[in-house]
C-alpha cells in the first residue's frame, strides 16, 4: 500500500508554483535528498518508478535538448534541459532547463523547479549515497577531480554531510586547482589543491569531468571507493581499465550505463557483473574487493528530488 501523497495538501485551485534557482536549492536539503534517492532506487528497481532512457535531440550548432520523464504512484516529473557548449564564449550558463512536477492522479502541474539546480544537487546526493553505502565510516580525505559546476555541487554536498573531510582538488592545471579552492573556500574550509601523488589517507575519489580519456587509472585499492560522475556519453571516459578491471563495479542505472558510461564501455567491462545501486542497498557489500560506483543519472533521481522539494514547500506554507 502506497503512503499518503504530499500532493494532496496542494489545493487543486492553487496556481502553478514556480521556484527560482535559489529557492530550488534551498528546498533540496542534501541529507533529505540522499534518503529520498535511496527510497527511489528501491522503487525504481521494483518497477514502481518508470523512468525511460533520456531522449537527446540536436539543438542549434553543437547543442542538445535532453528530455527525461519519470512517474511514480504520487507524482510525475519531466526534466527538459538544454546544453549549449558555445555559451561559454557568450559568458552564459551552458545548461538551462526546468523540472515540471505533476500530480499523478489528475495530471495537474503543481510546481516548476530549476533544472540545472535539481540536476547538480541530486547528482551530488547520489555520490553521497554511494559513500554512505560502500564505506564503513566517514571519509577522512577525498580526492575531487574536476573544477566545473558539478565539482561545486559536490563540495556543497560534502560540506553538508562530511564537513570534517579534507578535500583535495585536482583540475586541468595547478592554477585551475588553486583558483577553485580559493573561490570555494567559504563553502568548505578544508579545500586543498591536489599534488601529483595521492595521499594514502584518501578513501574516496570522485571524478566530475567531461574528459575523453581516463583522469584516474590507479591500481584498485580495497579501502578506496572510486565514484565516476562526469562521463555520460560513449566517447567520454574518466576511469581507466586498470582501476575498473580490479574492482567490483556498481552503477546507479546499469541499463543506461550500457549506452552512456563511456569509461565502462571503452574498458569492455563484463556487464553481467555490474550491479545496481538498489542491489548494493539491499545486499551485504564484499569489503574485501575494491569498489567503483558509476553514476549516469536517471529521471528517477529527479523525481526523488521533486518529492523533497514538495515537502519543503509544504513546510513553508
Amino acid at each position: 500500500m502506497n503512503p499518503p501523497s504530499i500532493v494532496s495538501t496542494f489545493p487543486a485551485t492553487e496556481e502553478l508554483i514556480v521556484l527560482s534557482r535559489e529557492r530550488t536549492a534551498k528546498s533540496l536539503d542534501f541529507s533529505k535528498l540522499v534518503d529520498a534517492i535511496a527510497i527511489a532506487a528501491l522503487e525504481y528497481d521494483a518497477g514502481q518508478i518508470q523512468s525511460p532512457e533520456r531522449m537527446v535531440v540536436p539543438l542549434g550548432i553543437g547543442g542538445v535538448m535532453l528530455s527525461m520523464p519519470a512517474t511514480a504512484h504520487d507524482i510525475g516529473i519531466h526534466k527538459l534541459v538544454t546544453v549549449q557548449p558555445a555559451n561559454k564564449e557568450r559568458q552564459l550558463p551552458t545548461i538551462h532547463g526546468t523540472v515540471t512536477v505533476c500530480d499523478t492522479e489528475t495530471g495537474r502541474p503543481i510546481c516548476l523547479l530549476d533544472g540545472p539546480e535539481v540536476t547538480g544537487r541530486r547528482t551530488a546526493a547520489v555520490t553521497m549515497l554511494a559513500i554512505r553505502t560502500f564505506l564503513k565510516k566517514a571519509p577522512r580525505e577525498i580526492l575531487l577531480i574536476g573544477t566545473g559546476v558539478q565539482a561545486r555541487h559536490h563540495v556543497l554536498a560534502l560540506n553538508a554531510l562530511y564537513p570534517q573531510s579534507k578535500i583535495w582538488v585536482r583540475g586541468r592545471s595547478e592554477t585551475a586547482s588553486a583558483a577553485f579552492c580559493d573561490q570555494y573556500q567559504p563553502l568548505h574550509s578544508k579545500l586543498v589543491p591536489a599534488e601529483h601523488s595521492i595521499s594514502d589517507n584518501v578513501s574516496v575519489v570522485i571524478t566530475v569531468t567531461t574528459s575523453t580519456h581516463a583522469v584516474y587509472n590507479e591500481t584498485a585499492l580495497r579501502d578506496r571507493l572510486v565514484v565516476g560522475v562526469g562521463a555520460f556519453t560513449p566517447e567520454m571516459a574518466e576511469l581507466g581499465k586498470t582501476t575498473l578491471d580490479g574492482s567490483a563495479i556498481f552503477a546507479d542505472d546499469p541499463a543506461s550505463a550500457r549506452h552512456e558510461a563511456g569509461d565502462l564501455i571503452q574498458a569492455d567491462v563484463d556487464w553481467s557483473c555490474v550491479r545496481s545501486l538498489a542491489h548494493a542497498l539491499q545486499s551485504q557489500i564484499d569489503e574485501s574487493r575494491p569498489r567503483v560506483f558509476k553514476s549516469v543519472g536517471t529521471g528517477a533521481w529527479d523525481l526523488a528530488a521533486a518529492r523533497v522539494a514538495l515537502q519543503a514547500i509544504q513546510t513553508e506554507r
